[in-house]
């Protein structure tokens, strides 16, 4: 059973500022619920193109998208390969390049990914060192928790954990291995645990929980994926269309903040000078400060508790005046 409950569905869609006979993209489908609000406001002449890794959730969104029938499109792709999943899906490009009116980023593990104890995502269940988005790729965690050296080790637990005690712990998981092999969550949970300080275990939620975030960023590229994809993103939006990204930890949402930052055109008027001289950008932001969940989401879903949108807007090269 495919369980998720998707969060800022609304904002999110609402966001994208759908027309019915638009092209949307929604990168990450997961539990489709993203995916099933933006359909419900298509016409036949409109278009939504899924993606996803995972088969258990392309398969459960193919029987949930089933109704809008030609409307929606399913790709198996991790989103780095987002211009390229356009093209398998015959949308139309200008100057090599696809252009769609919307496209949609939810950067979450999905529900079931987390409770479905043989995907070894979670350390509240036991399982299987895996942690793998694409079952099909062949490095895991196990790989790297036994394999990978120490000092790469502490990299990830610092760089992609936000983790205090990344040498502490990289030290003790290679003291162990060296004895025995780590093949499980738990395992690693407690050797996790037994890292890191008494004080610190007592605060800020479970000990391994930026630990397991990091080994998993590290098995599926998460971040340089999401980067990679959210470049595309930019250049793949028509001019008016929309990018909404939602991100649950610092990592992504620096990511994506700077990425749209950058592409803000800036006021590089002379001090005095009589008319505004805008620099390049492609984007402006809409709106400029990130939105988080309402109290009656968090009330529903704890799991929305950290969730940032960004929603940024392709400028049309050819309009003039202000750019936004």
């Amino acid at each position: 059973m495919f369980h998720h409950i998707t969060v800022l569905k609304e904002e999110a869609v609402e966001g994208l500022n759908i027309r019915e006979d638009g092209i949307y993209v929604d990168c990450t489908l997961g539990g489709a619920g993203h995916s099933e609000l933006i359909a419900s406001r298509l016409a036949p002449g409109g278009r939504l193109i899924g993606l996803d890794q995972d088969d258990t959730a392309l398969a459960h969104a193919r029987e949930r998208l089933a109704p809008y029938g030609d409307i929606v499109t399913l790709v198996k792709s991790n989103f780095r390969h987002l211009a390229d999943a356009l093209r398998q899906a015959g949308v139309p490009e200008k100057d090599g390049v696809p252009q769609v009116d919307g496209i949609l980023f939810d950067l979450g593990v999905s529900s079931p990914q987390l409770d479905e104890a043989d995907r070894g995502f979670s350390y509240n269940h036991d399982a299987e060192l895996d942690m793998r988005m694409d079952r099909g790729q062949p490095l895991t965690a196990r790989e790297i928790v036994n394999e990978w050296d120490e000092r790469e080790l502490s990299r990830i637990l610092r760089d992609y954990g936000e983790e205090k005690f990344a040498r502490k712990i990289a030290r003790h998981l290679v003291e162990t291995r060296a004895k025995t092999p780590i093949e499980t969550t738990a395992q690693l949970a407690e050797l996790v645990k037994t890292a890191i300080p008494a004080a610190a275990r007592r605060t800020g939620g479970h000990p391994a929980k930026r630990a397991f975030q990091a080994i998993r960023i590290a098995v599926n590229d998460e971040l340089e994926a999401f980067r990679d994809a959210l470049e595309q993103a930019i250049d793949c939006a028509a001019p008016g269309g929309r990018i909404a990204v939602i991100t649950f930890h610092s990592l992504e949402d620096r990511i994506c903040k700077e990425t749209f930052v950058k592409e803000v055109p800036a006021n590089i008027s002379p001090p005095g000078f009589p008319v505004t001289v805008w620099g390049e950008g492609r984007l402006k932001l809409t709106p400029r400060k990130a939105i988080v969940p309402s109290d009656a989401e968090l009330e529903l879903n704890n799991r929305a508790r950290s969730a940032k949108l960004r929603i940024a807007e392709k400028l049309d090269p050819d309009a003039a005046g202000e750019p936004g």
